[in-house]
């Protein structure tokens, strides 16, 4: 929200269904986010929204290790289990 880039180590852990992602699709995805002025919690929300919608995991969790800003570190994380109540 600052125009200041943000940087992050993003960790995806599913278990697929009948789809699966393709890497380079993925890439090209993310990348999309590169000029997107959004918090943290809600790009690490919205990843999981977005490949829940599309690939209909059994079982999918987003890592976000967002880099020190104002000297803390944010680290975020969001899952979806099919299975769960």
């Amino acid at each position: 929200m600052t125009g200041h880039p943000d940087f992050a180590t993003l960790t995806f852990r599913y278990v697929p269904d009948a789809i699966c992602v393709e890497l380079k699709s993925m890439k090209l995805w993310l990348q999309s986010f590169r000029n997107e002025g959004i918090f943290y919690e809600a790009v690490t929300n919205k990843l999981l929204d977005d490949l829940v919608a599309v690939l209909q995991p059994r079982f999918m969790e987003i890592v976000g290790e967002f880099s020190v800003r104002g000297g803390m570190s944010t680290i975020v994380t969001a899952s979806y289990d099919r299975n769960a109540s």
